[in-house]
């Protein structure tokens, strides 16, 4: 249902997010999508950021990740955000897609597999500040599971697919992001 369905009215719109009022009774959260990126060193770690997250009030351990902009593909806002992130560029390939939290948002996730990494840097969003960090899998989740690391769902969904070597999808297909973070 679109925001200019019967019944449904806009309680907020912002640059990220909207929110809908559904038939004088459900909320639901209109959010960009986003994409995350799992690397992997010869080591077997993944690459992580650490960065102090607004909303939570605390420094998060995550896999790099950002939401898509206006008139990018799901990879291509992959690419740029390890750029930004990491300073690397890398091959992309699609591991998996999915909805964050779907029974209040339509948030869609692609997480991506990069391999054959190689620096590039783009600058960073001026809001951020981002400490790169090399962590195994295993301590990614030892340390969310313990709550000696906080995370979010993408940095969960990358070290459970380093874990499971999970093969990569052969195709990357995702929609370009109009002006407004939907779905043309």
């Amino acid at each position: 249902m679109s925001a200019d369905a019967p019944g449904t009215d806009v309680i907020y719109s912002g640059k990220i997010v909207s929110l809908e009022l559904q038939e004088h009774k459900w909320e639901v959260v209109r959010h960009r999508p986003a994409v995350a990126v799992l690397l992997l060193n010869d080591s077997g770690e993944m690459l992580c950021v650490r960065q102090f997250r607004r909303a939570v009030n605390a420094v998060t351990t995550e896999a790099p990740a950002g939401l898509i902009d206006e008139g990018e593909s799901p990879e291509q806002a992959a690419r740029r955000e390890l750029q930004e992130e990491a300073g690397l560029d890398a091959d992309m390939t699609l591991l998996t897609r999915f909805y964050t939290s779907p029974g209040f948002c339509d948030e869609e996730l692609y997480v991506f597999r990069a391999t054959n990494p190689r620096e590039s840097r783009l600058e960073m969003d001026e809001d951020e500040e981002i400490e790169v960090v090399w962590l195994k899998p295993e301590a990614v989740l030892s340390g969310l599971r313990g709550g000696t690391l906080l995370g979010a769902a993408s940095t969960v969904t990358a070290a459970l697919l380093a874990l499971s070597g999970a093969p990569a999808s052969q195709t990357v297909s995702g929609p370009t992001v109009d002006a407004h973070g939907g779905r043309p």
